[in-house]
């Protein structure tokens, strides 16, 4: 099976030189759990750090990151790319890119400035016109707008339409009697009023935003995170651009980062700085709001997860963490509104970027350690096991099959 990988060039101190080939077992094999090998580049770019397959043709959408633009390549032979139109500008530190299902159009994630931008595709795939989605605002800017909501059950995770503490407080007091009603929280009572802003605030008032991926969802809608401002944002195509419909406010300081549309309808959040999964998924009246989440389990100060990847039956969710390096596995309960960590493995690679499925395999990009390697999940359990092949390869921060 072959694999388009994404990489970071000199630009970006890595040590790609632009597209690469991996080969995991036969080119022409449907499963990827034969020996790995790097076959050289595809295609010479800047830092393609994500790549895109246009849904019908042979073209695929690099997101050359440090020059903050949208490159389309077409095939020009069994292992080369050529280009295809010239980049387009998307904005700075473009870090991903989503194609429509239909193919008319693509989404742009840009980390740096936090631009979402949508360009039109014409018949042959070649992007244009691009058009910049208004632009996030920090829902923690302002401490008497923002709005703090909880999940019960679920320890530190917060969502819009939670519930009502202090309606839940006056009620358990009268339950409770005088005699115990003191032991019951007084979240009814006003809060406290917040210390004097001190000079080291100051940065934090002024957080970044970061998009950083965009997913299409059934009935048309798009789905994008906002890193920075602790965002999931709604949208939905429009002819003038993209129209927001409506955005879910996460834990402040959590940073979502990439998501995975589950079969049940629900929408996998990963959090790259708190290293949590949500579970966000529509109300009767189409108003999306968290319904549960977990913590990755047994991650460390300063890890920071990657990338969240289902397994193809379903029943588990992958995230890479990057620092302790390994692959969280978590379980889907319920109707999909739940998860519960199962285990945290050695991933194999230093700084898994990201990762994916075939089938029993998950192939991991170590960015840091120049490598690919492969692992076979436990048939029972969903647990990844120890490396069974690996391949050198420079800087890979992506991986695309190859059809």
């Amino acid at each position: 099976m072959r694999f388009w990988l994404g990489g970071y060039t000199a630009d970006m101190d890595g040590h790609a030189s632009g597209i690469g080939m991996l080969h995991a077992g036969a080119a022409d094999e449907v499963s990827a759990g034969g020996a790995l090998a790097f076959t050289g580049e595809a295609a010479t770019a800047d830092s393609p750090s994500w790549l895109a397959a246009h849904p019908s043709l042979d073209v695929v959408y690099a997101a050359l990151e440090k020059t903050g633009a949208v490159q389309a390549f077409r095939r020009a032979g069994e292992n080369r790319f050529a280009p295809l139109g010239p980049p387009v500008p998307a904005g700075e530190a473009t870090c991903h890119i989503a194609v429509s299902p239909d193919a008319r159009f693509l989404v742009a994630s840009s980390w740096g400035d936090g631009r979402v931008v949508r360009m039109a595709l014409d018949a042959a795939g070649r992007p244009s016109t691009p058009v910049i989605a208004p632009d996030a605002a920090d829902p923690y800017a302002d401490p008497s707008t923002a709005e703090s909501f909880g999940v019960a059950g679920v320890p530190g995770l917060a969502a819009s339409g939670g519930i009502d503490l202090a309606a839940a407080a006056r009620a358990l007091r009268e339950a409770a009697g005088e005699e115990f009603a003191r032991f019951v929280p007084s979240y009814d009572e006003p809060a406290p009023e917040p210390p004097a802003a001190r000079d080291e605030d100051a940065d934090e008032a002024a957080r970044p935003s970061r998009a950083h991926q965009a997913v299409f969802l059934p009935g048309g809608l798009i789905a994008t995170t906002d890193l920075g401002f602790d965002l999931v944002r709604l949208w939905r195509s429009t002819a003038d651009g993209l129209r927001a419909v409506q955005q879910v406010v996460l834990p402040k300081g959590s940073g979502p980062r990439h998501m995975v549309w589950h079969p049940s309808g629900h929408l996998y959040v990963v959090t790259e700085l708190s290293c949590e999964v949500f579970v966000l998924a529509p109300a009767i009246d189409g108003t999306w709001r968290v319904v549960g989440g977990t913590p990755l389990g047994g991650t460390l100060p300063g890890d920071a997860a990657a990338e969240l990847a289902p397994s193809r039956d379903g029943e588990f969710v992958y995230a890479g963490v990057r620092g302790s390096n390994t692959i969280a596995t978590l379980r889907v309960r319920g109707a999909g509104e739940a998860l519960s960590p199962v285990a945290l493995v050695d991933a194999g690679v230093d700084w898994p970027r990201h990762h994916l499925l075939v089938r029993d395999i998950l192939l991991v990009a170590g960015q840091r350690s120049d490598e690919v390697v492969s692992l076979t999940l436990d048939v029972r359990s969903g647990v990844p096991g120890r490396v069974r092949h690996r391949a050198a390869a420079p800087s890979p921060t992506c991986l695309l099959p190859a059809r």
